[in-house]
C-alpha cells in the first residue's frame, strides 16, 4: 500500500523478552537517532522479575521536540511471540510490523505493512554458539531497521566502536552483525519505508541522562556526604549513581580516600535512621526509596520533623498500593509524603519535571533541609527517574555557598548569646541550632521526640506544646517563600479554563495544550514545583471558572492537597487522572479535557498500551 512519508515524527516500539540481551541493542537504536540530530525519547517498560516476562522499549522520534509519551505505535519490532496479538493490535492503521519470519506467524491485520526478516535463520547460518545467536540477533535487527528507516549506518558503526572501546575484540563482530541486517534489508525490502529519519540539528547542546543520575549528581553538588539506602525499584540506580559520582568528585586529592559514607542498610527504617543521625551531627545526608520505603519510614520522619533535624528523601514513585506494580510509573506518594508520620505533620515536597530540575532540586533540597531544619522530599517517578531523555546541560556556580541555616557558633555562645533550641527569635518559626562539639560547655541540648519547651526541657504542659506546634506551622509558612515557585504559561487569549500539573506529566500536558488550542480550547497552565503552595497557586484557581488538575494516580492526591491547604471549593477543581502504570499521554489529557468542555472529538484516542 502507498503511504505518505513521515520524516522524524513517529513511534518505534520493541517487544522483547526480559533477559534476552535486547536492552543494549535497543538503546543503540535510540542513540543513533540522537546522533543524527533528531530528538528521541526512549521509555523502557519492563517486568519486575529477572527474566522471562515481556518487556517493551519505546522510542518517540519527534523533530518538533515533544518528549512526552504518545499513544499508538507506528513501527512494531515484534520479537516476543507471547505478546504478538497485543503488539499487532497496538499498531496504528497504516503502521509497520517488523518480525522474525523464520517461523510462520499468524495472519496479522490487513491495514498494516508486514516486514519479515528471518533473523533466527540468519543467526543459525552465521553463529554456532547459542548465546551469540541470541545476542547478535538483536544487533542484526537494529541494522535492518537502519536500512528501513534510512538511518546512516556510519552512525551505528561509530556508536558500536564507542560502546565497546574497552573491549575492542567485540567491536568487529558487532559491526559485522549490524551490517548483516542492514544489507539483508536493503536487498529484500524497498528501503527506505514511509517512516524515515533525516539528519537535522534539533538536539543542540542538550545532554541525554535519566532523572535518577541527575538527582544523584545534584546531591553531590549540594554537599551530600552521607547516603544510607536500601535497594528498591525504581530508586536503586539513584544511590548507585551517587556512589559512582563520589568516586570521582569526593576523594581526598592527597590520599585518594573517599570523603563520603555510603551505607546499604538492612531495611528502609534503618536507612532513614542513619540519615537523621548524620543530619543531627551536621552532615548533609539523604536516602533514596519508593512508596513502600516511605511507609516504613513514617515514625522516624515524624521524629525528624518534631526534633527539627535536616534530612533529604528522594522518593522515586511507582504504582501502589503495597507492592503494587514495582516497575510501572505513577504519582501516588504525594499525600503519604506531605503528611508523613502520625500527627499534625507537614513536609516540604519538590516536584522536578525533568533531569535538569532533578539536578537543580537535588542540590537545593539540602539547602532547604538545613535552612528549615526539617525533612525535604524530592518526588520523582519511574518515568522520569529511570528513563533517559534530552535535558538542558547542567551548570553550577562555583561561588555558590551552602546555606546551613541558623547555626549558632562557639563565639556567639561564648559571648553569652541566649540559646534555646526551640526558641523563635526572628518570628519565622525557625530556631537556632548548634552542632555537636560546638562548645565544651554551652549550647548543648537533649534531642527528644516528646514534648519540650523552648529550651529543649521535657514537659507535657499544654501551653508549651501548643506554642511549639504553632511555631512549626509558622516555619511551614516560611517555607512557602523559599521553595521553587510555580511556573505559569497563559494562553494567547483570555480563557475561563486552567490546568494544574506537576512532575513528569509536563511534556504531555504541554503537547495536549497545543492540541486543544488547535481545536479552539484555550488553557492557562500552571506547573506546581513545590509544596507548600505559593499564594499564586490559589490565585490561579480563583481566576478561572474551572481548573483541571492533571495527575497520575487514582485518588487525585494533588487535588486533595489543594483543597485541604487552600480551602478551595472542590467543584472548581476537575480531576484528570491516569493510573494504568504507563506514562500519561497528550492524547489522553486532550481527550479528557476536551470532552469536559464540550469538545469530545478533540483528538482520536488510540488504543491503550500495555
Amino acid at each position: 500500500m502507498t503511504q505518505a512519508v513521515r520524516i522524524n515524527d513517529f513511534i518505534v516500539r520493541f517487544a522483547n523478552i526480559n533477559g534476552s540481551g535486547s536492552a543494549s541493542a535497543n538503546t543503540l537504536f535510540a542513540r543513533a537517532i540522537l546522533r543524527m540530530g533528531v530528538p528521541a525519547t526512549p521509555r523502557n517498560i519492563f517486568p519486575s522479575n529477572i527474566q522471562g516476562l515481556p518487556t517493551w522499549y519505546e522510542v518517540r522520534i519527534s523533530e518538533s521536540g515533544h518528549l512526552g509519551a504518545r499513544a499508538g505505535t507506528d513501527l512494531m519490532v515484534a520479537m516476543n511471540p507471547q505478546t504478538w496479538d497485543h503488539d499487532v493490535a497496538s499498531l496504528t492503521p497504516g503502521g509497520y510490523l517488523f518480525y522474525d519470519s523464520t517461523r510462520p506467524a499468524r495472519k496479522p491485520r490487513d491495514d498494516i505493512t508486514v516486514l519479515g526478516m528471518p533473523l533466527t535463520a540468519i543467526c543459525n547460518d552465521v553463529y554456532s554458539d547459542s548465546r551469540q545467536r541470541q545476542i547478535f540477533k538483536n544487533v542484526i535487527y537494529v541494522g535492518g531497521l537502519a536500512a528501513l528507516l534510512d538511518i546512516e549506518p556510519e552512525v551505528l558503526e561509530s556508536l558500536i566502536s564507542e560502546q565497546f572501546k574497552a573491549k575492542e575484540k567485540l567491536i568487529a563482530p558487532n559491526l559485522a552483525a549490524m551490517r548483516l541486517g542492514y544489507d539483508h534489508a536493503r536487498k529484500n525490502f524497498d528501503c527506505p519505508i514511509a517512516l524515515r529519519v533525516r539528519r537535522a540539528d534539533r538536539v543542540g547542546d542538550r545532554i541525554f541522562i535519566d532523572g535518577n543520575s541527575a538527582a544523584a549528581l545534584g546531591a553531590v553538588y549540594g554537599g551530600a556526604t552521607v547516603c544510607a539506602w536500601y535497594p528498591i525499584t525504581p530508586s536503586t540506580s539513584l544511590a548507585e549513581a551517587f556512589a559512582r559520582y563520589t568516586k570521582n568528585l569526593r576523594k581526598e586529592p592527597e590520599t585518594g580516600r573517599l570523603r563520603a559514607a555510603i551505607v546499604q542498610a538492612e531495611d528502609e527504617l534503618a536507612s532513614i535512621g542513619m540519615v537523621i543521625g548524620a543530619g543531627w551531627n551536621g552532615a548533609r545526608a539523604f536516602t533514596a526509596t519508593s512508596g513502600p520505603g516511605i511507609s516504613l519510614m513514617q515514625e522516624f520522619l515524624g521524629l525528624a520533623y518534631f526534633a527539627e533535624i535536616p534530612a533529604v528523601v528522594f522518593d522515586v514513585q511507582r504504582a501502589g498500593p503495597s507492592t503494587g506494580m514495582p516497575t510501572r510509573t505513577q504519582q501516588c506518594d504525594v499525600m503519604a509524603c506531605a503528611y508523613a508520620s502520625h500527627g499534625d505533620t507537614k513536609h516540604v515536597l519538590l516536584f522536578p519535571e525533568d533531569p535538569y530540575e532533578c539536578f537543580v532540586f537535588g542540590a537545593q533540597a539540602f539547602d532547604l533541609a538545613e535552612r528549615l531544619q526539617t525533612p525535604v522530599f524530592v518526588l520523582l517517578d519511574l518515568d522520569i527517574g529511570m528513563n533517559e531523555r534530552l535535558s538542558a546541560p547542567f551548570s553550577w556556580d562555583d561561588a555558590r555557598k551552602m546555606d546551613r541555616g541558623k547555626v549558632m557558633t562557639a563565639a556567639e555562645l561564648e559571648a553569652g548569646r541566649d540559646f534555646g533550641r526551640y526558641l523563635d527569635v526572628d518570628g519565622d518559626g525557625i530556631p537556632y541550632r548548634t552542632l555537636p562539639g560546638t562548645h565544651p560547655s554551652k549550647g548543648a541540648y537533649f534531642t527528644r521526640g516528646t514534648s519540650r519547651d523552648e529550651y529543649a526541657r521535657y514537659t507535657e504542659d499544654g501551653d508549651a506544646y501548643r506554642r511549639n506546634m504553632e511555631r512549626l506551622a509558622r516555619k511551614f509558612t516560611t517555607a512557602k517563600t523559599l521553595v521553587p515557585r510555580p511556573m505559569r504559561r497563559d494562553a494567547a487569549q483570555p480563557t475561563r479554563f486552567g490546568a494544574i500539573y506537576y512532575g513528569s506529566t509536563s511534556p504531555a500536558m504541554n503537547e495536549a495544550a497545543e492540541m486543544l488550542a488547535a481545536e479552539g480550547v484555550l488553557l492557562d497552565l500552571l506547573r506546581i514545583r513545590a509544596f507548600p503552595f505559593h499564594d499564586e497557586v490559589m490565585d490561579f484557581v480563583a481566576e478561572h471558572e474551572k481548573v483541571f488538575v492533571v495527575e497520575q494516580n487514582r485518588d487525585a492526591q494533588l487535588r486533595s492537597l489543594l483543597i485541604i491547604e487552600g480551602d478551595i471549593d472542590p467543584a472548581r477543581l476537575v480531576r484528570v487522572l491516569h493510573y494504568d502504570g504507563t506514562p500519561i499521554t497528550a492524547e489522553f489529557i486532550a481527550g479528557e479535557i476536551g470532552g469536559t468542555v464540550g469538545t469530545a472529538n478533540v483528538v482520536p484516542l488510540r488504543k491503550a498500551r500495555p
